[in-house]
């Protein structure tokens, strides 16, 4: 069924169809760099499909391509980003057919990095991140 209200969200999405790998930021994954690709994106998340199940709230290093469109001028100056990659939260997640999964994530900001649930998650960016300086 499609939603047919008033748009709620506050940036509009852009469909960006790219490659994109991932991070989740657990003890057990940080290690793992996973694929997938990105569906639409705008200046305060994106959709992307992946193969592997995350769960809500699961804070991801996102790395993709965000040279080609000038909405990534604002998204950089606003997200944290971290050897190369923004790091996001999920807030969505939605199975497909072919056994993957849509999952929507909220791009975390310079701000926000110092919220109590998230900087424990965060801390595995660095640990895991932090022999590719």
């Amino acid at each position: 069924m499609e939603y047919t209200g008033p748009e709620r969200r506050d940036f509009t999405r852009l469909d960006y169809k790219i490659p994109l790998a991932y991070k989740v930021c657990r003890e057990d994954t940080i290690n793992k760099l996973l694929q997938g690709y990105t569906a639409d994106i705008s200046q305060s998340g994106l959709l992307c499909n992946i193969k592997d199940r995350v769960n809500k709230d699961d804070i991801l290093w996102l790395s993709f391509d965000r040279s080609t469109l000038n909405i990534f001028e604002e998204l950089e100056r606003r997200s944290l980003i971290y050897q190369n990659g923004i790091i996001a939260k999920v807030v969505r997640i939605e199975p497909r057919s072919d056994d993957t999964f849509n999952v929507g994530v909220q791009f975390i900001t310079r701000e926000e990095k110092n919220l109590t649930n998230i900087y424990p998650r965060f801390h595995f960016v660095e640990k895991g991140l932090e022999g590719r300086r």
